[in-house]
């Protein structure tokens, strides 16, 4: 009997070894580290623009631009989302949908930070 599982175990493992090889794993190193980079250099490119006079919206597009660049490479790589079905996908962009409602929410039925936002916009938007 043990003879027997034994053998359904290294069937079920066979299509996986080649996952665990060592130049699969040096792939997968290689990417973390290329990603790990450009966290850094996107890291670099905010700091950079917080020191550049730049209007206080433009910066913060900016800065809000590459944040979400940042976050979906850790999303994408280190949380693996990048092999995932499409289901995943659906449900996150359900996920950012009613963050944006609910993010846009308060902004919208609130008349006074309606006529703050109108002011600022024309202040420092050209």
């Amino acid at each position: 009997m043990s003879n027997h599982s034994s053998t359904a175990a290294k069937d079920t493992h066979a299509g996986h070894h080649d996952a665990h090889s060592p130049e699969e794993i040096q792939k997968h190193v290689r990417t973390y580290l290329v990603v790990f980079v450009a966290l850094g250099a996107l890291t670099a490119i905010t700091v950079g623009v917080s020191y550049l006079d730049l209007p206080p919206v433009k910066a913060i597009l900016v800065a809000v631009f590459v944040a979400s660049i940042k976050a979906s490479l850790v999303a994408l790589y280190f949380m693996h989302l990048i092999s995932e079905k499409k289901v995943i996908y659906v449900m996150l962009g359900i996920a950012g949908m009613f963050f944006v409602v609910l993010m846009a929410l308060p902004v919208v039925t609130e008349t006074e930070v309606r006529s703050w936002l109108r002011a600022l916009l024309m202040k420092y938007v050209p």
